[in-house]
C-alpha cells in the first residue's frame, strides 16, 4: 500500500522531520521487517536524511545552500524558482530506510527530513512499505 501524507510548510526553504510520519506507517504496516521508500514528487522540494536532534544542523545547511545556490542568479528559468530546482536535485527526491521489528534503522541522531526550497506550499510525501519475505 502507498500512504500520501500532506505536509504543509511555512517558509520559502525550511526542513521539517518527518521520521515520527514514516515510523508512524511502519509501525502500522503489516510487515516486520523490510524497507520504507520515501519518495518526494516535487521538483523544487527534495528528501534527506541527517542530524534530528540539534536545529542548527537544520538551519546551517539551509544557509549554505542559500549561501552556495543564491535566489538571484544568472538563471533562465522563467519562473523566478531555478535555485529551487538545483537544491532539490542535489539532495534529491526519494531515501530507503530499513526497518527492524516495526522500528526505522536509524543511527541515534538520524532523521529523516523533508526539504522546501519553494514555500510555503501543500506537499505530498509518498512512503510505501516493502518487506524483505
Amino acid at each position: 500500500m502507498i500512504h500520501k501524507l500532506t505536509l504543509q510548510t511555512h517558509q520559502r526553504d525550511e526542513i521539517i522531520d518527518v521520521t515520527d510520519l514514516v515510523q508512524e506507517i511502519v509501525s502500522e504496516s503489516d510487515h516486520n521487517s523490510g524497507l520504507a521508500f520515501c519518495f518526494v514528487p516535487h521538483t523544487t522540494a527534495a528528501i534527506t536524511i541527517n542530524e534530528n536532534a540539534d536545529p542548527d544542523v537544520k538551519r546551517d545547511i539551509l544557509h549554505k545552500l542559500a549561501r552556495e545556490i543564491p535566489r538571484n542568479d544568472d538563471y533562465h528559468h522563467s519562473e523566478g524558482n531555478s535555485d529551487a530546482h538545483i537544491k532539490a536535485s542535489l539532495l534529491g527526491f526519494s531515501e530507503q530506510v530499513l526497518f527492524e521489528n516495526k522500528r526505522l534503522v536509524l543511527g541515534h541522531w538520524q532523521g529523516i527530513c523533508f526539504c522546501e526550497f519553494d514555500g510555503p506550499r501543500q506537499r505530498r510525501l509518498i512512503v510505501k512499505v516493502a518487506s524483505f519475505a
